[in-house]
């Protein structure tokens, strides 16, 4: 089932040579006529290519030309490249005259480069003109992407549990379970035993918000176990469900300690999701750890193992069959028309009956054919699901890979290589927007017909297009965000799909490999020296310190010269080797949780296309690079460093900075004064930062400010009395959060009063002095979402909130004088919320 991807590369380097950028570099080197004649070739090639993967299975000879193009279409893309760290160097040398600079950028001799480039672009060439003769034996045909489902609109809905169907008697089942009042000496346990996808997580979840149960338990506790069933990691897990709280630096005894005082006395109600782990006694080492609960507490397991369930259970496991054929077609028609739609297309449905007959009864399947469905009225769309080839290919029992693939095959080809790429993660992972669309963004994955469109923008709406055809889902909606993972069936298509592409796991293959996930400290390193030069990703760790890191990062560096991505988080080496500046099309580097890192080279400013840098959690490091202001690239920067002050011309000459973020940045006394000075900054994270004094004054003049959030910063003063009038419009703040900032009495008029048209979410928290809500919080006429959370002092409302008709969620909670004034009906601010949709008081 393995791709090739050689369309989706084509039509990404076709796109590239087509845009206006490369239009402008191609006329300045004088190789305009060399890129036309790459563009004609690949365009001729890719044009057949669709037929070639069709018929690829068939032919080993066809395969491995399908190959060579592709490898083709790599170097191209790497040949582009080059053009482009060319461009971003002569714009530094611009910006900075003198020699200590150009020697800094030893080699941009442009009369070699063009000499030196004009040979690649020619031997390019002569591969492609030999790629294309050879395509004649193989009789293949042109054809277009006739297959793809595109969205007609965007939906930015989720499937809900409240959209669960045929599950009324499993539910109650559980819910009898969970409510029977007789108890023995050991904790009840119940399994949920049913093959992959056939609905047991869903069916859990659906308990555990079941409102009799909510109130039932003093505590609820969600977890999903890994196939790694690590009871320490497990604990970890535990405590933060419980009660919100990080716990990874603890060491067993005190994480032992930790989670009795969470369940201490409490009737817990737990739920163990997707259990793989066969050996008795680690269950038996977990299950001791949760004895401390009171009288009534419950578990709940989902596995797809009997033994399992056998082992972990104290009464018969609870066997989920399949969804019935009417339920599965009841469920089907919901998802693919909006309500009372279906009786407008009758022939739909017909053909819609025929799709769900092969779905077996299984609900991921039936959900992700209906998701994909849902945008398209087209009787020959329906038809393609209907009668695909797919259905034929000999499968096992229950296998419902191809109802998966068979959704997958309709993704538009830019989403194709998105999701693929996802299956370098564990299964389980889960997904943060911001970071995956960081490392989408460095591969070149994200394409736009708008040539300015913020990568960001497109990232999301890929996002939300993979959610919204279930190849996503879900987990958490945080305040400011959410977090999403793939289904492990869905990893396992991913895997599938990318396997020549891909390797997530701990042992390294050698041949086309492009992106791998490597673990140190499970695996000998020296497995890794050989053959990275095609690498594109290389996510390296070592938890547990065993390798000699530094020594093994300069070997990688010196091999794996076409790098996109590096990852090194929770790696414990002391020096990032000065070799890292050959990696010049390198645009993701993190190395977050290194704690033993002091210091970076200065020769990292040396990456012109580095495009994101994470170095929070490197809590060693004593300050950051002095030519940091040449990486002009930069688009993301987390900083963790010991400074008091940062030093000037550095951050604040990065004016390609959309976001940043300082984080425990323990004796960090000021920010930079010249902030304005980053025109296109969005995103400003301030976390942790205990001696932080103040915020720079021109943070409130930048253009495209959208996103403000404070956190635990004890001697933050925020008052700017005379700055207050200053500016009373044309802010775009879009997101504050403000928390643990003790000295705040009052909200921020500097920061907040430009953007009383703009602000939608708002989330105020650990404000200990903070007494009122000013009276110009009625002008906030845009905002959506509230929080107001642990404001002992905050004892009313202001006046004029029932004029916030935007405001669709407010959460009020450990406020002791507000929340007697918010009690529903009853209490005196009633009148000014009553009329928010969704409000939560506790």
């Amino acid at each position: 089932m393995a791709e090739s991807f050689a369309f989706e590369i084509a039509a990404k380097v076709l796109e590239k040579l087509g845009s206006a950028a490369y239009e402008r570099i191609s006329l300045a080197w004088g190789v305009r006529e060399e890129f036309e004649k790459l563009k004609l070739t690949l365009a001729v090639i890719g044009a057949v290519v669709l037929d070639a993967e069709q018929q690829q299975a068939c032919s080993q000879e066809l395969s491995l030309w399908l190959q060579r193009f592709k490898d083709a279409c790599y170097d191209v893309e790497d040949l582009i490249d080059e053009f482009e760290i060319q461009e971003l160097r002569r714009q530094v040398l611009e910006r900075s005259t003198g020699s200590k600079v150009r020697h800094f950028f030893f080699g941009s001799n442009p009369l070699a480069f063009r000499f030196m480039m004009g040979n690649k672009i020619k031997k390019a060439n002569e591969m492609l003109d030999e790629i294309a003769a050879n395509k004649a034996k193989f009789h293949l045909t042109p054809k277009h992407e006739t297959n793809v489902i595109h969205r007609e609109r965007e939906t930015y809905s989720f499937v809900k549990t409240s959209s669960v169907i045929g599950r009324d008697e499993a539910k109650q089942h559980l819910v009898n379970f969970l409510m029977d009042p007789t108890d023995g000496e050991d904790i009840p346990v119940l399994p949920i035993v049913g093959i992959g996808g056939i609905g047991k997580t869903t069916l859990a979840q659906l308990v555990f918000n079941e409102e009799s149960v909510k109130s039932h338990f003093e505590l609820r506790i969600w977890v999903c176990v890994t196939e790694d069933f690590d009871v320490k990691q497990l604990m970890i897990k535990i405590i933060k469900s419980a009660n919100g709280r990080e716990s990874k630096d603890m060491n067993k005894e005190e994480l032992h300690k930790a989670l009795q005082d969470c369940l201490n006395g409490k009737r817990f109600f737990m739920v163990l999701d997707d259990v793989w782990n066969e050996d008795k006694k680690k269950w038996s080492e977990l299950k001791d750890l949760l004895g401390g609960g009171a009288q009534g507490s419950r578990i709940i397991v989902t596995t797809r193992s009997r033994k399992v369930a056998t082992i972990t259970g104290t009464i018969p496991p609870y066997d989920l069959e399949h969804l019935s054929y009417e339920n599965c077609l009841s469920l089907f028609l919901k998802l693919a028309f909006k309500e009372g739609e279906e009786k407008q297309h009758d022939n739909l449905v017909r053909i819609g009956e025929g799709i769900v007959q092969k779905c077996k009864g299984v609900a991921l399947a039936v959900k992700t054919l209906g998701s994909l469905l849902c945008s398209t009225r087209v009787q020959h769309d329906w038809e393609l699901v209907r009668d695909s080839e797919l259905w034929k290919l000999k499968q096992e029992e229950n296998d419902i890979l191809p109802a998966l693939k068979l959704s997958y095959d309709h993704l538009p080809w830019y989403l194709k290589q998105c999701f693929a790429f996802c299956s370098v993660f564990p299964k389980d992972f889960e997904f943060n927007p911001l970071y995956l669309i960081s490392l989408w963004t460095a591969n070149g994955f994200l394409q736009s017909p708008y040539e300015n469109e913020e990568p960001k923008d497109i990232g999301n709406r890929y996002i939300q297009e993979l959610l919204s055809r279930s190849f996503f889902q879900q987990v958490e909606d945080k305040i400011f965000t959410f977090t999403f993972k793939m289904h492990d069936l869905v990893h396992d298509l991913a895997l599938s799909v990318a396997q020549n592409e891909v390797n997530p796991c701990n042992h390294y293959s050698t041949g086309n490999v492009r992106h791998l996930r490597f673990d140190l400290s499970k695996q000998d390193a020296s497995q890794l020296a050989n053959n990275l030069n095609r690498l594109q990703s290389l996510f390296l760790s070592d938890k547990e310190g065993k390798a000699d890191s530094e020594s093994l990062i300069a070997e990688v560096i010196s091999r794996s010269k076409h790098l996109r991505v590096l990852g090194m988080s929770k790696c414990s080496f002391e020096q990032l080797p000065n070799n890292i500046r050959y990696l010049k099309q390198l645009r993701y580097l993190s190395l977050v949780d290194n704690g033993n890192i002091k210091r970076l080279p200065n020769s990292i400013c040396n990456l012109q296309s580095l495009q994101t840098l994470d170095l929070g959690g490197c809590r060693g490091i004593e300050e950051l690079p002095k030519d940091i202001r040449y990486l002009i690239s930069l688009r993301e920067l987390r900083v963790t460093t010991k400074q008091t002050r940062l030093q000037e011309n550095g951050i604040s000459c990065l004016t390609s900075l959309r976001i940043l973020s300082f984080f425990e940045c323990e004796n960090l006394e000021n920010l930079f004064e010249d902030i304005q000075n980053l025109t296109a900054l969005r995103e400003l994270y301030i976390y942790e930062c205990h001696n932080l004094v103040s915020l720079p004054q021109g943070l409130k003049y930048l253009p495209t400010f959208e996103n403000l959030s404070i956190l635990n910063c004890e001697k933050l003063d925020l008052t700017m009395e005379e700055l207050e009038l200053e500016k009373e419009e044309g802010g775009s703040l879009r997101k504050l959060r403000i928390g643990g900032v003790p000295k705040l009495e009052s909200l921020p008029r500097w920061i907040l009063l430009g953007s009383t048209q703009t602000l939608q979410h708002l989330c105020i928290r650990k404000l200990e002095n903070l007494c009122t809500l000013p009276t110009w919080f009625q002008h906030f006429t845009s905002l959506q979402n509230l929080y107001i959370i642990n404001c002992p002092k905050l004892s009313c409302l202001s006046e004029g909130m029932q004029h916030l008709t935007a405001l669709k969620r407010l959460r009020i909670g450990g406020c002791p004088k507000l929340n007697k004034r918010c009690i529903e009906e009853t209490g005196e601010d009633w009148p000014k919320i009553a009329h928010v949709p969704d409000f939560l008081l506790w």
